[in-house]
């Protein structure tokens, strides 16, 4: 029997299945092969394979392997605690971010109930089960599985036709579309990291649950590494250091949407010009579209109806409206005012758009999961051949952007998934894939296709930024779509003379700029580089008799437009560049008799060396410099970083 592994062809003998090929080829270990896709389907590694099969191999290293693989601990951490808690019932368990959580009804637990729980999930993973899937043939079946769980029952009645599945490991079985790992001795590394009270589906109106955090590893040194990490994450934490540095908060007032404060405000401020800075070079043209549109609109361009649970919903005068949860509609409205010739191609429109979303309370996560958040997005409007050019600027963009940073970063190419779940022709998924492609082949790095992985409308270019701790943050998003042109019945004038339908690109560069600003927090520290830093200088004078001198001095500085205070409480010197150092000031410059009699500063730069005297003129030079070349590494050697 023929079947295709990443391509390849291979023979295998007849009623073999995923893991005898597993074994067969030697992928027995995690960071070969958690999962596996069988013609672009996540599937179970006992299915069997038929012939001209499409085989792809899951690693833990891709996001969907780390998905399967914690999913799969979710069930022993539920597992767990029902064996030590009988009367405890299991809700939700799904994988998140960095690791996993489930939640709880009829179950209360302290710190050291978490040890045990955490000593009996890892009793399970030593009994090696295998988890095996059950289908049921209709909902009736599947209530009466599990009619002593009313959390379960509400799910299964709210599930639209289709094959409703769960999965046993020993005694324990669970309500779960899957896949999971084929054998739970598989995870090496487990642990429990912290509990939390969560609302039934988010909802305050619903029972409070008990939710337990945990993660898990196929190795004891992966777990080791990200507990080491962890610790360096939380000195890092930007949820914290925007308290510290004020600038931002949460509040339980509005739950998910931040509060941006001033000196937040200015490092936006920043980052919204260097991005238009980019976007005017390249042509492009910017929009604002309104915040709260007609539910006609949502059901043209289908969110209403594949997207609706996450959509803040209103009436005006007996008339639903819902909140953009994305600006692209908007942007179709704009296309359509005009009548748009060949010669405009291609044709860019920007629109830094502020977007809701509803998440549940357990996935909001500081700036990193919100619920209120603006979009760097832009629709370019092109024809067929103007595709891989349009992709290598986007590309060119971002590479500037991020570089600006000191920010690396890897591409994804994700492909058409199951053909039947698809909008567009055959040859139109060619064509825009080929153009991806292309572009990405002409830019020159490394990037990895993910295949099957495109959304339903076309392929798309991921683009994961790496961090200065190593982590990747998926922030930019380069997608081809071949649906909403088609639903908003968007032409243009060709040269000879016909109406045609355009191509469309949908690109993010920064993504949420909420969760860019929260990246750059835990990038820098809170060290951030001068040119966007908040704090950027403090005058510091010895006495009172000074204070004069440091104002003549301020006033030379804000002529670079650079933040600049006075510190001039009664506190000692001692005392005030602690404090300085507390709020990561760039420049603390020091002014005593010597520094007024000689027109000088005394310099001291944040990582704590001390320059010493440095002539006025000098400094400024080469701060004004600093400032204007953007750059990471500071003139007198203090690290940016």
């Amino acid at each position: 029997m023929i079947i295709f592994v990443d391509g390849e062809k291979n023979e295998i003998e007849e009623n073999s299945t995923v893991i005898d090929l597993v074994k067969n080829l030697n992928l027995t270990t995690p960071e070969k092969a958690i999962g596996v896709k069988i013609n672009n389907v996540l599937s179970d590694f006992n299915i069997l394979l038929k012939e001209n099969d499409k085989i792809i191999f899951i690693s833990f290293d891709e996001k969907q392997g780390k998905d399967i693989f914690w999913h799969s601990s979710a069930h022993i951490l539920a597992q767990a605690v029902k064996r030590l808690f009988p009367e405890a019932k299991p809700t939700i368990g799904p994988s998140i971010e960095n690791g996993f959580y489930y939640d709880f009804a009829n179950l209360n637990i302290n710190d050291n109930d978490l040890k045990k729980i955490e000593k009996e999930a890892k009793k399970i993973i030593s009994e090696n089960l295998k988890p095996i899937r059950k289908e049921y043939k209709n909902k009736k079946e599947a209530l009466k599985e599990f009619s002593n769980n009313e959390f379960k029952c509400e799910m299964i009645n709210e599930f639209e036709n289709g094959i409703i599945s769960s999965y046993i490991q020993g005694e324990f079985i669970d309500l779960c579309r899957g896949p999971h790992l084929s054998s739970l001795s598989k995870i090496k590394a487990f642990k429990l990291t912290k509990t939390s009270g969560a609302y039934w589906r988010a909802d305050a109106k619903n029972q409070m649950l008990t939710r337990i955090y945990g993660i898990s590893f196929p190795s004891k040194e992966m777990l080791s590494e990200y507990m080491t990490l962890l610790e360096e994450s939380k000195k890092r934490d930007h949820k914290i250091l925007g308290q510290k540095l004020e600038l931002f908060s949460l509040k339980e007032e509005a739950p998910g949407m931040p509060f941006i404060y001033p000196k937040g405000i200015f490092i936006w401020d920043k980052l919204i010009d260097l991005l238009r800075s980019f976007l005017k070079k390249a042509n492009y043209i910017e929009i604002k579209t309104p915040q709260i549109m007609t539910k006609e609109l949502w059901e043209k361009s289908g969110h209403w109806f594949h997207y609706k649970e996450n959509m803040y919903i209103t009436e005006v005068e007996k008339r639903e409206f819902a909140i953009k949860p994305m600006n692209c509609p908007g942007c179709m409205i704009y296309y359509k005012s005009n009548v748009h010739s060949y010669r405009e191609f291609p044709l860019k429109i920007a629109e830094i758009g502020h977007v809701h979303r509803f998440e549940p309370s357990g996935a909001l996560n500081g700036l990193f999961r919100v619920r209120s958040f603006h979009q760097d997005d832009a629709h370019v409007f092109m024809k067929p051949n103007q595709i891989k050019d349009a992709i290598l600027e986007a590309i060119d963009i971002a590479d500037k952007i991020y570089q600006t940073f000191g920010l690396t970063y890897k591409l994804e190419l994700s492909t058409r998934p199951e053909k039947s779940k698809t909008i567009g022709t055959d040859e139109e998924w060619e064509n825009a894939t080929h153009g991806l492609k292309e572009a990405l082949d002409d830019w020159g790095h490394n990037y990895k296709i993910n295949e099957g992985d495109g959304a339903f409308y076309g392929p798309k270019i991921d683009i994961h930024i790496k961090d200065a701790l190593g982590r990747y943050w998926q922030c930019g998003t380069i997608q081809l779509d071949m649906s909403l042109p088609e639903k908003f019945d968007l032409t243009y004038v060709d040269s000879d003379g016909a109406h045609k339908r355009p191509v469309m690109i949908h690109r993010a560069l920064l993504g949420s700029i909420e969760r860019f600003f929260g990246i750059l927090i835990e990038h820098f520290g809170g060290n951030f580089p001068l040119w966007i830093s908040p704090r950027a200088i403090r005058l510091i004078p010895v006495a009172d008799r000074h204070v004069d001198f440091a104002n003549k001095i301020k006033d030379e500085i804000d002529k670079l437009d650079l933040p600049c205070d006075i510190d001039d409480t009664n506190e000692s010197v001692g005392k005030k560049i602690r404090n300085a150092q507390l709020l990561k000031v760039n420049y603390m410059l020091t002014i005593g008799d010597k520094e007024v009699e000689n027109n000088t500063i005394n310099l001291r730069t944040r990582d704590n060396i001390v320059h010493g005297e440095i002539k006025l003129n000098n400094f400024l030079e080469k701060v004004s410099l600093e400032k204007k070349e953007k750059t990471l590494i500071s003139p007198f050697r203090s690290s940016a970083n």
